[in-house]
Parts: structure tokens; sequence; C-alpha cells
């Protein structure tokens, strides 16, 4: 009798991130079940280098990304291409994490595969179903069709019961990417900016509601605090989107403090956070990240799905009004016990064990008895 076949799916860099520890730990149980590591390209050089900091690489790839290619474009190749992966590879089960449109399409094409599908980091959840667009609608259309939901918190956990998912397909793990920040933490060799004595504020701005003038007021108030702040070293890995691009050379690239670079691999960009004594960011992965290394973020975005951060002090929530950014961040650069409240507050999102836990739930969904790993709480 062959073993079950588990189709575990990726389409961006933070999916990459978060999934690779749980296919790092299925493939330690390869004598019961087979992993099947599928890329569709969403976002491609990123997601390869952040695949290779965890020694892993797709075994199928889509290649979808095409230049200037619409929402509606990304989600007819990937539909199209994922289908036929299936139709190959006979899945017993199909994971995905998140929130992208990969995520969503996994989950669309298992639903009507009729294999069931696991969904990695469930339960986020926004006011809104198009903050933040597009993902708000993924996380949510995947969520009605998911057969093992897999939350990282009881936050995530109650929004999912609220919605009426069966209780008993709820199981709440933590965050894995806790799991990947803390082995590349422990791993990680690179020195950053050794040759800088001071502070180094830490910015990552790259989601599509925050294009155009909530970009430009994010660059803005950066450009403020290091004119404020002579010791602080401004360090901006730049998105590979051209509209990203654009507005940060333009309003920060001039100035000799500000280090406008490329994205780091996800190997070098953990020790980058670790260098660092604030954070702002619209990143998602990074509101759970940093805290594990007690580096105080504040949170780029009018709303958050992550909410546990901020009701831990971990995080804060400050939107892209330039004046609020630029009064927030001088608070914690100035003020040595409201920096200390932030930092020493405890991260919320896990302990390093959630792909343990998924890879035991998942086995036994399919009747494989692997050594269980007590629930996150």
């Amino acid at each position: 009798m062959p073993k079950p076949l588990i189709l575990c799916v990726v389409g961006t860099r933070p999916e990459a991130i978060k999934v690779a520890p749980v296919v790092q730990e299925l493939r330690r149980f390869s004598h019961l079940a087979d992993t099947v590591l599928v890329s569709t390209g969403q976002h491609r050089e990123m997601l390869t280098q952040s695949l290779a900091a965890f020694g892993l690489a797709p075994d199928e790839d889509l290649e979808i990304m095409q230049h200037g290619q619409t929402l509606a474009q990304v989600t007819a190749r990937a539909i199209a291409g994922l289908d036929g992966l299936i139709e190959k590879h006979g899945p017993t089960a199909v994971m995905a994490q998140g929130d992208t449109t990969t995520t969503f399409i996994a989950a669309l094409n298992s639903f009507y595969r009729r294999i069931p599908f696991a969904h990695v980091e469930a339960g986020l959840r926004t006011d809104t179903i198009d903050n933040p667009f597009p993902e708000e609608f993924n996380r949510r259309a995947a969520g009605l069709i998911t057969s093992l939901h897999f939350p990282p918190t009881e936050w995530a956990a109650k929004n999912l019961r609220h919605e009426g998912k069966n209780p008993d397909s709820i199981y709440i793990t933590g965050n894995t990417g806790i799991d990947a920040v803390l082995a590349t933490g422990s791993a990680a060799q690179t020195k950053w900016f050794e040759e800088w004595p001071g502070r180094i504020l830490l910015l990552t701005t790259h989601r599509r509601e925050n294009w155009g003038e909530p970009q430009r007021q994010i660059a803005r108030a950066a450009l403020r605090l290091l004119d404020e702040f002579p010791d602080v070293l401004l360090v901006v890995p730049m998105h590979k989107n051209p509209q990203v691009r654009e507005v940060l050379e333009g309003i920060l690239g001039n100035h000799e403090r500000a280090r406008l670079i490329e994205p780091p691999d996800y190997g070098d960009f953990v020790p980058l956070m670790r260098r660092s004594t604030l954070i702002l960011s619209d990143s998602g992965g990074v509101q759970e990240e940093a805290p594990a290394f007690g580096i105080p973020v504040l949170v780029l975005r009018e709303t958050t799905e992550r909410p546990e951060g901020c009701d831990a002090g971990t995080a804060k929530l400050v939107g892209t009004d330039e004046n609020r950014i630029y009064t927030e961040a001088h608070v914690l650069l100035a003020n040595e016990h409201a920096y200390r409240l932030m930092a020493n507050a405890v991260s919320p999102y896990g302990d390093g064990k959630a792909s343990a836990r998924i890879r035991y739930v998942l086995l036994k969904s399919l009747g494989i008895e692997s050594p269980e790993v007590p629930m996150w709480s």
C-alpha cells in the first residue's frame, strides 16, 4: 500500500519561511508519509532564497510570476497549474500557510478535488474583508473549506469558533514563524554594521495598501527621526517592487545615515533584526519575529490581524500618518523607560514547537501515529 502524500504549497517569501520548518518536520517522518514541496512562484527570487536558508528547494515550481500581471491573472494561472500537480501527485492532503493568493488557490483546488486541506496560521482576522487587501479575503475564503485549522494563538482560534468552524478541527499550535526565527537566529553567522557604534532603526514597508502617499509619509517620518537622533543609522531592506523603491529612494536615498539595501536572505535578515534597536514595519511576520528577540515593533498599518503582540506590549499599531509615526518612535528612542517596557514584554506567539504539533495532528488525521507534543496555550 503506498504511503500517504502531503502536498505543501508556498508562493511567497513569508510563506516559505513559515512552511519550511513544517516541511523539515514532516520529512523527519518520511518513513510514514511523503512530502512534496510546491512553489507557485508568486514571489520568485525571494522565495527561493528563503527556502535555501532551511536547506530546502521546491520539488515542483509553477513559475507563475510575470511582470505587471493582475491579481486575476495570478489567480487563473495558479489554479490551472496547481490542479495539474494535484492530478500528477494524487496527494492525500494539501497544506498551505497564511493569507496569500497561493494559499487561497491551494484551498480552492483541494475543495474541487475533495482533498483535505490543512491551513497553517489559520484564524487571523481584521474587521473588514478588504483590509489588508487581498489577504483578508484570502484567509477568510480558505477558512471556509479547511479541514484542519492550525491557529497560532487562542485569539485566532476564538475567531474560528465564532465563525462556526468545527471545534474538533481547530488545533492551537503557536506560530511556525517562531520555530523558523529561533532556529535561524541560533545558527546565524552574519554580522551587520559592526563599524557603526550607535543604534539601528530598521524600516520594512511593502504592503499594497501602503503604496503611494502612505509610504511617502512613512519615509518622511523616518527622515525626521534621522535628523533628530544623530546616533541612529536607518537600514531599509527594499522590496523588489519598483513602486516601493521609487518612494524610498526619492526621500531617503541621499541621507548619509540611510542604508537602502537589497532584501537579505532570511538567514541574514534574522541577525539584522537582532542588531536593531527599534523596528518600523508593515510586515505581519516581523510583528511576530522581532518580539522573540525583545525588539519593539511599531506597526505601520491601520489594522492588524495580529493583536496579541499589541496586547502583550511587544508591538504598537501606529498607522501611516507621518506625525504619529515620528512621535511614537521618538518616545522609544528618547525614553529608556518606555523602550524597556516594550523590549521586556513577553512574546505571545509561540515556543518553537508549532511545526511538531502540526506534524502530529496532520499525520494523525491520515491514520498515522507519531510522537505527540502538547498544544500551545
